[in-house]
């Protein structure tokens, strides 16, 4: 068993990693930057290690340091999370040459998986169905015509090393091809040093279902269901849940028999997703694998009852999974990803100080975060706060779950995507599971408009905070929640001015805007 784990990651998944070697009995060491000296993750850790300044390319980016950093502690394993190093075949392969435990797949298994034309091969190789485009790069705009005419039009062309919708344009007609090609190639070289793009044929109005693998050293693979995960803007992800009303028992077998092929294919071992484009028809195409533990793994873990992250250092230990078959779902499951965005300012990024937070609790509800009351929020890393995630018997109910969770989430010091979110879950085509990868960027204006000004949701944010200092203050001194309010940081319980604060009445009404 491994003894003890260097986590090259920050951040909640960072935590998530913590609390997993815990439980199971093994040591975890945390890394931070200068920016995370304070961060929770760090706190819980059994060590911690500081690796540099702000910038990822400075810290968490400079793999030979962060194994020197694990030999240097004494870890036997490197964990790696999602991100930063988590998909780069020469850190696997440097992990496991410096005699280290890479918690993952084989840098092999990565490299096969890790360009998508090459992943393409592989999946048609295994008999999984793919989206009909190359599985060459491009040499060319008259290569990239003459193929977008074979396919018909619209296209997708797509950088072959990409993700996160970097590198990937649409084109509709020949007019367009040129022009689309140089700025797909131009993006692709800038995100990933490979400027690689090939073509596929567009589907029109299709569901993202991804599906959830798991595979031992000692040939046992099996899928555990899929992920619905269509709500999405600009490529990024949003709103995942599990299971998909768009698929069927028998349509779940497939897709997983489907995936469960192109991970032995490329002699996958540890825990992987395999995306899938679901078209109308009920027809889907593979897209590429994530050789890496997804953001979203939590809603597959509640419906399916497994600790993947868990199961991630078992498997690197050498024990065989204790299942041969694929469980069904039991429940539901849905996640929304707290990021520092302001949805009405076009999602740009919002910075500062948490002043305040309240999470939600309560039955089948679960926060996956990495902040807390005085951390700092800049623009060093992805705006990723945290991911809420409920559980409840059928998808109504979870829906229903999640509007309470974010109605009783308060965080006051930065904008969040939080009211986006209750915005999202109130609306009817949502609500109806009538939802594709283009639906949230179609629905977009009608959504923003629903948010609260500003002004209301500012005053709302210091209602809450009012309430939890009256609060704290009455366990403190026995008073009765009724009496004067202060506000906080002020010294020697100064009261709140009328202005602000006003009547308790009124915190409440400010409260119950708050909450929608």
């Amino acid at each position: 068993m491994i003894r003890k784990v260097l986590i090259a990651n920050r951040g909640e998944i960072a935590l998530r990693i913590v609390r997993a070697c815990q439980e199971l009995g093994v040591r975890a060491v945390a890394v931070y930057s200068d920016a995370d000296a304070q961060a929770p993750h760090v706190r819980e850790a059994d060590e911690a290690v500081h690796i540099g300044p702000a910038p990822a390319s400075e810290s968490y980016l400079r793999g030979d340091h962060l194994i020197a950093v694990a030999k240097q502690v004494g870890a036997d394993a490197v964990h790696p999370g999602y991100g930063f190093l988590s998909e780069r075949e020469w850190f696997a392969r440097a992990v496991r040459d410096a005699g280290l435990v890479w918690i993952g797949p084989p840098a092999e298994a990565i490299a096969a998986m890790g360009s998508k034309t090459a992943a393409r091969t592989l999946a048609i190789s295994a008999g999984t169905p793919v989206v009909p485009g190359t599985t060459e790069p491009l040499r060319d705009a008259a290569e990239a015509a003459a193929t977008a005419a074979r396919f018909g039009y619209p296209v997708l062309l797509k950088a072959a090393a990409g993700g996160g919708g970097k590198g990937m344009r649409v084109v509709r007609e020949e007019s367009e091809i040129a022009g689309a090609l140089a700025s797909a190639q131009r993006e692709a070289k800038n995100a990933f040093g490979d400027d690689a793009v090939y073509v596929e044929k567009y589907i029109e109005g299709p569901r993202h279902v991804e599906i959830q693998v798991l595979a031992d050293a000692h040939g046992n693979c099996i899928a555990l269901g899929e992920r619905e995960c269509s709500i999405q803007r600009r490529h990024q992800k949003m709103v995942e849940e599990a299971p998909s009303v768009a698929v069927t028992p028998e349509l779940r077998q497939r897709m997983g028999d489907a995936a469960v092929a192109a991970a032995k294919a490329a002699g996958y071992v540890n825990a992987g997703t395999c995306e899938f484009l679901l078209d109308r028809h009920g027809n889907f195409y593979f897209l590429e694998m994530n050789t890496r533990i997804q953001v979203e793994h939590p809603v597959t873990e509640l419906v399916m009852g497994i600790d993947l992250v868990q199961w991630q250092l078992r498997i690197a230990s050498g024990e065989r999974l204790p299942f041969t078959t694929s469980p069904e779902p039991k429940g539901w499951a849905i996640e929304c990803r707290i990021t520092s965005e302001d949805p009405a300012n076009g999602f740009l990024p919002s910075t500062g100080r948490i002043a305040h937070l309240h999470l939600p609790s309560g039955p089948g509800v679960r926060w996956d975060g990495g902040i807390e009351v005085g951390s700092v929020v800049g623009l060093s890393y992805d705006p990723m706060l945290a991911k809420l995630i409920v559980f409840a018997p059928t998808r109504e109910a979870a829906i229903a779950r999640m509007e309470r969770a974010l109605k009783e989430l308060v965080i006051d010091g930065v904008e969040t995507s939080r009211e986006f979110h209750l915005r999202v879950m109130a609306d009817a085509d949502y609500r109806a599971g009538r939802v594709d990868i283009q639906w949230l960027e179609s629905r977009l204006p009608t959504l923003l408009a629903q948010q609260a000004p500003r002004e209301t949701r500012q005053a709302a944010a210091i209602a809450a905070a009012l309430l939890a200092d009256r609060d704290r203050g009455s366990r403190r001194t026995g008073t009765p929640s009724g009496g004067s309010a202060t506000v906080p940081g002020h010294t020697n319980g100064a009261p709140a001015p009328a202005g602000v604060a006003g009547s308790w009445a009124q915190l409440a009404r400010l409260e119950n805007l708050r909450r929608g």
